[in-house]
């Protein structure tokens, strides 16, 4: 399978401490403190806190030897197509090591409208009428297909037309997500106390990438990663982030002695 990816303005560095996955590993930077929002593992499933009002990035690092696909969605919805989101759709390309912030929604080859915790009316998926899958963020990743080539033989910079994933394959992991949604949130959403949040579509700034052509492995990603958010608060509520009981006030029950004497009037 063929198809335009692009090229990011990666850089090599050290994966960040809180990341998710294998091949590559994934975490949330609040881009206004500059913080990698810490990763809680809870009932199988990887959840971030973030704050309202905040731009956040998602923090993609390479850790495989060879070039990989990052098909990424927030909120069910495609980061660079603003489709709603499937994992035989356009992502970004990583070099092996190489690291690069997701930051917005892809607006075209130079721009981008930055992501920001916001209530879910907000949130870009609702605002285009799927509210349905708000507060998850997902990375399907899909290594490169080795081609050995005939000399002469011209390669085609050019999507091709992808072919259609097996019906029942996509009801089975609508049938898994659900389920895994379903799991996490037992028990714990009628006692968030504060709206949850989604993504919204935030200001416009510079982010320039260029395209490229990656052939994939296999139509199924080689590892999917998903992390969900929602407001401390919230996820203080459902357990997810423990609550630390408050420390007793330290009190002395002699706190002036020596005295003697009888108790004077107020």
């Amino acid at each position: 399978m063929r198809q335009v990816a692009l090229f990011a303005l990666a850089a090599i560095m050290s994966a960040p401490a809180f990341a998710v996955g294998r091949l590559a590993q994934v975490s949330v930077i609040d881009r206004d403190t500059g913080q990698t929002l810490t990763t809680h593992l809870y009932r199988g499933e990887y959840w971030v806190a973030g704050r309202p009002g905040a731009h956040y990035a998602i923090q993609i690092h390479s850790r495989d030897g060879q070039r990989l696909l990052a098909v990424t969605s927030i909120d069910g919805v495609n980061v660079v197509t603003g489709e709603t989101a499937a994992v035989d759709q356009g992502g970004y390309l990583f070099e092996p090591g190489s690291s690069y912030d997701i930051a917005g929604w892809r607006k075209s080859n130079s721009e981008i409208a930055a992501f920001i915790f916001t209530s879910i009316p907000k949130s870009y998926a609702s605002r285009t009428g799927r509210p349905e899958n708000v507060g998850v963020i997902g990375v399907a990743l899909f290594r490169e297909r080795a081609i050995v080539r005939r000399e002469g033989e011209i390669k085609l910079d050019m999507p091709i037309p992808q072919t259609e994933r097996d019906g029942a394959s996509m009801a089975r992991e609508r049938a898994e997500s659900k389920a895994a949604n379903q799991a996490a949130d037992a028990g714990g959403a009628a006692r968030a106390q504060a709206p949850s949040l989604g993504t919204g579509h935030g200001r416009r700034e510079t982010s320039v990438i260029s395209l490229g052509v990656f052939e994939r492995e296999s139509p199924r990603p080689n590892e999917i990663i998903r992390i969900r958010y929602d407001s401390r608060e919230n996820l203080v509520a459902m357990g997810v982030i423990p609550q630390t009981p408050p420390r007793p006030r330290q009190v002395d029950p002699f706190p002036n002695s020596p005295r003697m004497g009888y108790v004077p009037d107020p």
